[in-house]
């Protein structure tokens, strides 16, 4: 009876406090942080940019992401979402809030270094650039209700950055598209002059195709890029894998090729990059392929892809950044095979 007494009492008191009890999932888990941040940031918002923000869960506005610059010829945007130019600073960073519950420490430095990227563009383009370059047109969306019980997802999206999860009973089964891009890929003068948001995924495959043998290269490398990652859909259509399967590789180039993955699975947090890098490793070798194409060397345009039964990771360096420097501009992705956002063919 008197376990029973200081038990409810505990209750009591945690409920009253506010402090969550040992056992509740809330808050513990990936899933639960999620929940937890995407309920407060609708919370802060007004009905007006409520009805901006949400959607039902199985609008064709969730599978329906974009990276490019979505404006018309007035060069107003297009994207659906609530809109960070038009939230207050509580509404904001309820905002960044769920897009840090999404990514890693790093992951998150890196989407906001991304974001402040487009201030310098626009100091390189100029106000009459083609493409509005503007740091607060990043959107927000949800799609279903927030809750640890059905199906729900969310999207924080803008120019070079698409971060799209879906839950079910407050797990988080698709942490795909994830998709970021940087201009410059390095900044080559001014103030931040050095700056490379997004190294590892250059570094890493450079390191692998530098030492690739004349044999091993012969098989990775591709006669065409490959071509731009598909926006707009669900899914990846990346056809039949092609290139070396990892079988073919050494020991230390697989470890590079892990390596590299890893940099990709990094950029979400600690508990899904486990998850995803779990998957990669139990991938037999004779079905996890690397190919490219091009030349990975500065100046010159490349692309590559990973791909294996259930994911693929796709890269380019084939455009000039706003500089007019060549190849220093980059897309990268990690997506899942067959189809993304946790949907079925």
């Amino acid at each position: 009876m008197t376990r029973v007494r200081i038990s409810v009492l505990a209750i009591t008191l945690a409920a009253v406090m506010g402090v969550a009890l040992v056992g509740s999932s809330a808050p513990e888990t990936t899933g639960g942080r999620m929940t937890a941040s995407a309920s407060t940031f609708l919370a802060a918002l007004s009905p007006e940019l409520k009805k901006k923000a949400v959607f039902d869960f199985k609008d064709p506005h969730r599978a329906a992401w974009f990276f490019t610059p979505q404006q018309d010829r007035e060069k107003k945007f297009t994207r659906k979402g609530a809109r960070l130019e038009e939230m207050t600073a509580e509404q904001k960073k309820a905002a960044m809030e769920l897009l840090k519950s999404g990514l890693s420490a790093k992951g998150y430095e890196q989407a906001t270094t991304i974001i402040g990227l487009e201030n310098l563009l626009l100091e390189l383009e100029g106000p009459k650039s083609a493409m509005t370059r503007n740091p607060s047109w990043y959107f927000v969306s949800v799609f279903g209700e927030p809750s640890s019980t059905g199906k729900w997802g969310w999207r924080f999206e803008g120019h070079h950055l698409s971060v799209n999860y879906t839950l079910d009973k407050g797990e988080v089964v698709a942490g795909a598209p994830i998709l970021f891009a940087s201009n410059p890929a390095e900044v080559k003068g001014g103030a931040k002059k050095g700056l490379r948001p997004l190294p590892e995924i250059e570094d890493h495959v450079r390191a692998l195709i530098k030492s690739l043998n004349e044999e091993q290269d012969k098989s990775a490398k591709q006669p065409k890029a490959f071509p731009e990652i598909k926006e707009g859909q669900a899914k990846a259509d990346v056809g039949a894998p092609v290139g070396i399967t990892a079988d073919k590789l050494t020991a230390d180039q697989k470890a590079t090729l892990v390596k590299l993955l890893q940099a990709y699975a990094g950029r979400m947090p600690d508990e899904l990059a486990d998850t995803e890098m779990k998957k990669v490793k139990a991938t037999p070798d004779t079905k996890l392929f690397f190919a490219y194409s091009g030349s990975p060397k500065p100046g010159e345009g490349y692309t590559y892809r990973v791909q294996a039964p259930d994911f693929v990771v796709e890269f380019l360096n084939v455009q000039a950044d706003s500089a007019k420097n060549q190849a220093n501009h980059i897309h990268s992705a990690w997506r899942r095979l067959p189809i993304d956002f946790g949907l079925s063919e």
